[in-house]
C-alpha cells in the first residue's frame, strides 16, 4: 500500500504527540493522533493519563468541525468500553472522511473490529503507515497483551574488557555521569525495576528515578532464600513502593502480567542476568561500555558456562551512540 510523503509526515507527527505519553499513559499504550482537513491541521492529541481521554477524544475535542477529515492514528481506535467509552464511536459520530492506522490494536477486545465498524460505516481506512515505528512506541504493552507477560530490558555498565565490578563488588562508578543521567530515564520509562538480593546487600542501592518527574517505579527484589533482614536497607525503608519475592522466574513474570505491569528493567548482577538469559526471559540489553580495563580479576558480565559455538547466545544490534565519555549500544536478544 503506498502512502504520499503528507501521510508519512502527518502520522510521524502523530507519533512524536504519542511520545508524550511515555510516563503517564501506562498500563496503556502510548497513542497519538491528528486530524487533518484540506491539508491543515485541525486537531490534534495523544494519550495523556490513563483513565482520561484517549488520544482521538483529546484530538476530536480541539477540533470545531471534523467533518470529512482524515484523521492519522498511532493505533486502532478502541471498540470496547473500559475506563472511557469506545473511540471508534466517536470518529463515526465526528463523520471524518478517513482514518489512516499505523498499527492494530493486539488487545483481542479490539483487534480489527474498529476498522470493520469504521468501513461499515462508509469511512475509509488505511493500515500499516509507520507501523515498525508505531510498534516500538509500546513494546511493553504488545508484549503483555499477546504473551501474559512484560517486556524485560536489562542495563548492564561494563568496562571494556567486559567487567561489571572489582572482585571485591566495588562499581562505583564504571561509567560517567552523563550515562548515570541516561539511565534515569531508562528508569522513568519502565513499571518496575528488578533486581537479586545479591546487589541490594552489597550495593544498598535506591533503584529510584531522579531528576525527572514521574511515577517512582515498583522495585521488585527476588530473595529465594529471604536473606533480606537488615531493615536499614535504603528500599525497605524510604518511602517508594518494594515488593520482595521469593517465587522462580518464571512465576514472578506471570504475576507482573496480571498486575498490567508493561516494562520490566532488569538491574541486577552477572548471576540474576544469567540466569534470565539462560531461560530465554531477556528482551533487549542496553550496555553502557566504558573506555576503562578492570583486569583479570575483576567480575564478567556473564556468569554461564557455555562450552560449544552452537549455544552462544544471538544478539542484534540495535542502535549505537555515545553519552559522555561511555558508550550506549541496545541490543535484540534473539530467543
Amino acid at each position: 500500500m503506498k502512502f504520499s510523503k503528507y501521510d508519512i509526515e502527518m502520522m510521524s507527527h502523530a507519533i512524536s504527540l504519542a511520545k508524550k505519553g511515555i510516563y503517564t499513559a501506562r498500563p496503556n499504550p502510548m497513542v497519538g493522533c491528528v486530524i487533518v482537513k484540506n491539508n491543515t491541521i485541525i486537531g490534534q492529541g495523544y494519550h495523556q493519563k490513563y483513565g482520561g481521554n484517549h488520544a482521538e477524544i483529546n484530538a476530536l475535542e480541539k477540533t470545531k468541525n471534523p467533518n470529512g477529515s482524515t484523521v492519522y492514528l498511532t493505533l486502532e481506535p478502541c471498540f470496547h468500553t473500559g475506563k472511557t467509552p469506545p473511540c471508534v464511536d466517536d470518529l463515526i459520530k465526528a463523520k471524518v472522511k478517513k482514518v489512516i492506522i499505523a498499527m492494530l490494536d493486539v488487545n483481542p477486545l479490539t483487534t480489527n473490529k474498529s476498522v470493520k465498524k469504521l468501513q461499515q460505516n462508509n469511512i475509509e481506512v488505511l493500515v500499516g503507515l509507520l507501523e515498525k515505528e508505531a510498534r516500538e512506541l509500546n513494546k511493553g504493552f504488545i508484549k503483555r497483551i499477546t504473551t501474559g507477560i512484560p517486556f524485560i530490558r536489562a542495563k548492564i555498565a561494563m568496562s571494556l574488557d567486559g567487567k561489571t565490578a572489582m572482585q571485591n563488588g566495588e562499581s562505583k562508578w564504571i561509567t560517567g555521569e552523563e550515562a548515570r543521567a541516561d539511565v534515569q530515564k531508562l528508569r522513568a520509562e519502565s513499571d518496575v525495576i528488578l533486581t537479586g538480593v545479591n546487589t541490594i546487600l552489597l550495593d544498598n542501592p535506591s533503584l529510584t528515578v531522579r531528576d525527572i518527574n514521574c511515577t517512582q517505579p515498583l522495585r521488585i527484589i527476588l530473595d529465594r532464600n529471604n536473606r533480606l533482614k537488615n531493615q536499614k536497607l535504603t528500599v525497605l525503608t524510604d518511602k517508594h513502593k518494594t515488593l520482595i519475592l521469593n517465587e522462580n522466574l518464571n512465576s514472578v513474570l506471570k504475576r507482573l502480567g496480571k498486575m498490567e505491569i508493561n516494562n520490566v528493567l532488569l538491574e541486577t548482577g552477572s548471576i540474576l542476568f544469567s540466569a534470565m538469559l539462560k531461560e530465554k526471559l531477556i528482551d533487549e540489553i542496553i550496555i553502557y561500555t566504558a573506555p576503562i580495563l578492570l583486569g583479570k580479576t575483576a567480575k564478567n558480565i556473564l556468569d554461564l558456562d557455555i562450552q560449544n559455538m552452537a549455544d552462544k547466545i544471538k544478539l542484534t544490534q540495535i542502535n549505537t551512540q555515545i553519552i559522555g565519555n561511555d558508550t550506549k549500544t541496545i541490543y535484540e536478544v534473539i530467543n
